[in-house]
């Protein structure tokens, strides 16, 4: 009798596992019924990104510039490629907030893209959003560019400016741009660096430096939005 008592419990647990895992996959199917071109790694990424961020909100970060510190090297003295192979100027950035963010697309954060093109989409009369797709962190970039492009475009409907993949933690390859955002000596205050993917800055429409925000801040957040509105 407790061998059959046993055996009915261990089929009754493989019952709701096999249920739970059917949901599960139900659930990730849904969240990816527009997806296209994207592994199961990435599906299920983008499927547990909204717990992602409730579990990570308590570990938000953000640093923000004291005053308006006036940067020694100016930004708008930047260059880089684009994702299209061309030099990407930010003189042209003159008189609009610029968000830069390096990316990734097999990153429980890729999901970001989407908000960060419903941030360009609202603000885009005085903002401009830059992705910097890297694969520095876990190798998780590891497409080329066009590759990145065209999974930008098919899943999260990216129509912002996308550089050339590059390197953005610090060292003899870093990218322009995030020497300059992680260095005082040219950006007049902050040293930190990326700390994952989809970290965030935000300069303003001077080319003054105003504020880091942590992968784990949506950048539909209403603090990043306040600044943006000049609040």
């Amino acid at each position: 009798m407790d061998k059959k008592r046993k055996y009915r419990k261990l089929k009754i647990s493989l019952i709701v596992i096999i249920a739970s895992l059917a949901l599960f996959w139900g659930y990730v199917e849904v969240i990816n019924r527009h997806s296209k071109q994207m592994t199961t790694r990435q599906k299920i990424m983008k499927a547990i990104y909204p717990a992602l961020m409730l579990f990570t909100k308590k570990k938000t970060g953000m640093t923000t510039a004291t005053g308006k510190p006036e940067p020694p090297v100016s930004f708008y003295s930047l260059s880089v490629p684009s994702n299209a192979q061309q030099a990407y100027d930010f003189e042209q950035l003159k008189g609009k907030k610029v968000l830069l963010v390096n990316t990734a697309s097999d990153c429980g954060y890729t999901p970001q893209y989407s908000e960060l093109q419903k941030l360009y989409d609202q603000y885009k009369d005085r903002l401009v959003v830059i992705g910097f797709p890297a694969n520095d962190f876990k190798e998780q970039e590891k497409g080329n560019d066009e590759q990145i492009a065209e999974f930008c475009k098919v899943n999260y409907g990216v129509s912002f400016p996308l550089m050339k993949k590059s390197s953005v933690v610090k060292g003899p390859e870093q990218n322009p741009a995030f020497q300059w955002l992680t260095d005082s000596a040219k950006n007049g205050w902050n040293n930190k660096a990326p700390e994952w993917n989809f970290s965030k800055y935000l300069v303003d429409e001077n080319g003054v430096l105003l504020a880091y925000y942590a992968p784990s801040v949506s950048p539909l957040d209403s603090e990043l939005k306040a600044a943006l509105d000049g609040k």
